[in-house]
């Protein structure tokens, strides 16, 4: 299996936790909860109450960590995993990242720290839950060529806690920017709607390795597709993938050329249909496609271009073909949106500015899909992800 290599680790429990989703109306109170880098002062994770009547946003509490760049809410949400990326762009090599877990109390928004574990690899940066929820799943982007990039899967005990990695693949591969792809550096992973694939963007590799997800182990907890992987243009740099409702389309941003990809989807194969700019037309300056997310109604994207555009690009979705249509763009008013998130109501928009220390609360227009250029500011450092979580 040229391209990758798995590595199985016997000692991990089994001791699964099976999930189940937390119902609550789309339109009421929730906890949002903002990772941030920790390197300028941040304390790590943020809890603020946000109201979808009104938009406001009041803060909660806060709990170190180190640099949880990435949050995760069980389905129950009474727990949250995050990140710890390390060791960054000049830490040691040898030194691996981590992947934490808190007890949540929905109610006060306190979180509690339950333990850690080595993510099996260097700078992780994207977390997911296995259709089941008995598997947490990480993306180790890794800036070192050594280890480079890879994804571990992990499975989850009753309480919440992360058991040790019980499966680590290794990509291989390269691209023609030089400093950005001279190794693998896997950004996210993603399952499917069906829930029996695992795609994982790799950046470094231009590729997105495909593996099959089966939930009995009757072919091996996690195995290759038979199509192994969908190669994408040259130095675009695949980073985060969104699916449509029905699962026939995936879109994916391309970091390095600030691009979205559009593919047809069917049981686990990649099919390309369309590539749109990000950046608009005659634009000179750095760019640095990063986010993606569709609106609740699936009818627009949205994605995060960063460099010296700095914006949220808006697209009109088209329902017969997955294709799109740029519609709009509204400038981040800062520097570096990383992340962002729309809330179930789709009347709000949050996006942080990761190099701007301010996250802004923009109101959207269900109609059209463009955002309201007065937004809610709020300061805190280095913001870099956004999730919700229904308060009690």
């Amino acid at each position: 299996m040229k391209g990758f290599a798995i590595v199985l680790s016997l000692s991990a429990t089994h001791a699964f936790a099976q999930q189940s989703s937390a119902t609550a109306p789309a339109d009421g109170v929730y906890n949002l909860l903002v990772g941030t880098y920790t390197d300028g002062g941040s304390d790590g994770i943020y809890v603020y109450r946000f109201d979808t009547k009104t938009g406001s946003v009041a803060p909660v509490s806060s709990t170190k960590t180190v640099n949880p760049s990435y949050l995760l809410p069980s389905r129950d949400g009474r727990t949250v995993y995050a990140v710890n990326e390390l060791p960054g762009d000049n830490g040691p090599a040898d030194q691996r990242g981590g992947i934490s877990a808190f007890r949540f109390d929905a109610k006060t928004g306190a979180l509690t720290f339950i333990g850690r574990v080595s993510s099996e690899g260097n700078d992780p940066c994207y977390l997911s839950l296995s259709p089941d929820g008995k598997y947490l799943v990480t993306a180790n982007y890794s800036v070192a060529a050594n280890p480079g990039g890879s994804f571990a899967v992990f499975p989850l005990r009753e309480d919440g806690a992360v058991s040790e990695a019980a499966l680590t693949v290794h990509h291989a591969g390269s691209g023609p920017v030089k400093g950005r792809q001279d190794g693998a550096h896997a950004h996210s992973a993603v399952f499917s709607p069906d829930g029996r694939t695992l795609f994982v963007q790799d950046l470094g590799a231009d590729k997105i390795f495909g593996y099959r997800y089966t939930v009995d182990g009757s072919r091996g907890l996690i195995s290759p597709t038979d199509t192994r992987y969908t190669p994408v243009k040259a130095g675009s740099g695949p980073r985060h993938m969104v699916f449509g409702a029905n699962g026939r389309y995936a879109y994916v941003t391309s970091e390095l050329t600030a691009a979205v990809e559009v593919f047809g989807h069917q049981d686990g194969k990649l099919t390309p249909v369309q590539t749109v700019p990000m950046a608009a037309p005659g634009f000179k300056g750095k760019v640095g496609g990063a986010a993606i997310h569709l609106s609740p109604d699936g009818r627009f994207l949205y994605a995060s271009n960063r460099g010296d555009a700095n914006e949220i690009v808006i697209y009109a979705v088209n329902p017969a073909d997955g294709r799109l249509k740029t519609v709009g763009r509204q400038s981040s008013l800062g520097r570096t949106p990383r992340e962002f998130l729309i809330d179930p109501t789709g009347k709000w928009l949050i996006v942080g500015n990761q190099d701007s220390d301010t996250f802004y609360v923009f109101r959207r227009d269900a109609e059209t899909g463009k955002l309201d250029a007065n937004p809610q500011k709020v300061a805190v450092g280095k913001p870099v992800d956004f999730k919700l979580v229904p308060a009690l």
